[in-house]
């Protein structure tokens, strides 16, 4: 499996675990209190610190990758799915309550349209991020074989001395990352685009 659809997969996994992570999180204070911090401590520890231990930990390599990739990825989702559940006009709030609406009514109706943006510009985060994290992993790995990723064409170009394979590697990762950025940033704005004002501009 190819650094490309590892990053597919990490970043899939990140989006589905750190919004469920976000709406465990916005259950209450305490909730986010306890657990938040376990999420910053994936965000601040460096990949390459962890990742042999995943690697030695995991008997798939792929799924080693995976892991790796995912912890990079997954924090933007959580952070800014949790900021826009949090970010509810006080005003709307209220009237919901006041027209006695249940939780999940104002979890569905107000709360996830209104975090939609702030979740979407987490999800354009964690798109470039998972690429790095997959990226990173695989050197960390040494990963090689006919299924290597560009990663390790990196490493091979410059053991090499073979400057334009490393810098045409280079080239196609940095077009990977543009190609997501740009993908998450047209699903927003096709999400968007009818009702919110961030992209009515």
């Amino acid at each position: 499996m190819g650094h490309g659809e590892i990053t597919c997969l990490a970043f899939a996994l990140a989006v589905l675990i750190g919004t469920l992570a976000a709406f465990v999180f916005v259950q209450s204070r305490l909730i986010e209190a306890s657990l938040f911090p376990y999420a910053i401590l994936l965000q601040v520890t460096p990949v390459v610190a962890i990742a042999p231990l995943i690697i030695i930990w995991c008997s798939n390599t792929t799924l080693a990758l995976v892991i790796c990739a995912t912890l990079v990825a997954i924090f933007p989702v959580i952070a800014n799915t949790v900021l826009g559940l949090r970010s509810v006009s006080p005003g709307l709030l209220n009237l919901f309550r006041l027209n006695g609406a249940s939780r999940w009514q104002t979890l569905l109706r107000l709360r996830i349209p209104s975090a939609l943006p702030c979740f979407f510009a987490g999800l354009r985060i964690a798109s470039g991020l998972a690429l790095i994290g997959a990226v990173v992993a695989e050197f960390v790995a040494g990963t090689g074989g006919t299924g290597a990723g560009l990663a390790y064409q990196i490493l091979q170009a410059g053991f090499q001395l073979n400057i334009p394979r490393l810098f045409a590697a280079l080239v196609l990762i940095a077009l990977t990352g543009v190609a997501l950025f740009s993908l998450m940033a047209l699903l927003a704005r096709l999400s968007l685009r009818h009702w919110h004002e961030s992209e009515l501009q």
